[in-house]
């Protein structure tokens, strides 16, 4: 099965995350133009300046800053949702429309599926699902105990139909709270770009272990050249692609690339791995920013 995205789908429904500098941007940001996002093989093309603000850029933070940064990572995460509680991001009810698998991969209608939401936050994505479909069992997981904590308060939570725990998925062992081989599919949706580049490698084997032979990987997260890979200021790049927030939170801006060579050396096979280029503007400011973000599926062999 493909994975496919309406152009309209993507203009209504798609809920991006917001820029770094802040919530404050979040309500500022909407779609230019209906129509012009589109899927590409290639990240967007820079303009002079763009190339010459990332070229000056050759400083990076301190290694005792880093190491830091890496230690509280945790913690970090904790006070974002402590300051923004449930309210930071949108519902994702299009998750179901772009990722067709979430529907689409029983072989009769009424067959239970099983899916692993890793980086869950406070479960903007499950709980449309939950709703939407009576057949879905969800494991949901979060760095953030908070986070994890606000999924078990929201009145949806049913634990006959989901389990909420909180785990570092670079070192904890999903198996503890999940079956091996027993997910469906597992989405990784903004959530992998927040984790250090060395440490990728240990969350991909790690949802490998829980996966069925056949099962799915739908990931989605920032692209290279993304508008807020261009917005950090000096002094924020952390390597290749890589940056911290004020807040002490750390994106990571994914090529196409890197990406399938990550999850081919953890035994997936690529099945769709493209950029999502759109267009959005800034109303206090009148300007229209390009967004780039990558969508990929990756399935463990049978």
């Amino acid at each position: 099965m493909s994975m496919s995205l309406s152009q309209s789908e993507i203009v209504c429904d798609f809920e991006s995350p917001p820029l770094p500098e802040g919530p404050e941007l979040q309500e500022e940001m909407s779609p230019c133009v209906p129509g012009q996002d589109k899927i590409s093989t290639v990240s967007r093309i820079l303009t002079p300046d763009e190339l010459e603000r990332l070229g000056s850029e050759r400083n990076l933070v301190s290694d005792f800053k880093q190491m830091k940064l890496e230690k509280e990572a945790q913690k970090n995460w904790d006070l974002f949702y402590k300051r923004n509680t449930t309210n930071f991001f949108k519902d994702r009810h299009w998750t179901t429309r772009e990722f067709e698998e979430l529907k689409a991969c029983r072989e009769f209608e009424s067959q239970k599926l099983v899916l692993l939401e890793a980086g869950c936050g406070v479960g903007n994505c499950i709980f449309p699902l939950l709703e939407d479909d009576l057949n879905i069992f969800v494991y949901a997981c979060d760095f953030s105990p908070r986070a994890v904590e606000f999924v078990r308060q929201n009145p949806l939570y049913c634990p006959e139909r989901c389990s909420a725990f909180q785990c570092d998925l670079t070192k904890d062992d999903l198996m503890e709270n999940v079956p091996e081989g027993s997910v469906d599919v597992v989405t990784l949706i903004f959530v992998l770009s927040a984790v250090h580049p060395d440490k990728m490698s240990l969350v991909v084997k790690n949802v490998y272990k829980v996966l069925k032979p056949g099962g799915v990987v739908l990931f989605r997260d920032y692209g290279l050249y993304d508008h807020a890979m261009l917005r950090f200021k000096s002094g924020s790049k952390l390597g290749e692609n890589f940056y911290v927030r004020q807040d002490g939170t750390r994106s990571y801006f994914f090529s196409k690339e890197f990406l399938a060579e990550l999850f081919q050396d953890s035994g997936f096979r690529s099945v769709s791995n493209d950029y999502v280029l759109r267009e959005t503007i800034n109303k206090k400011e009148g300007l229209c920013v390009p967004r780039v973000f990558l969508q990929s599926k990756f399935i463990k062999p049978l």
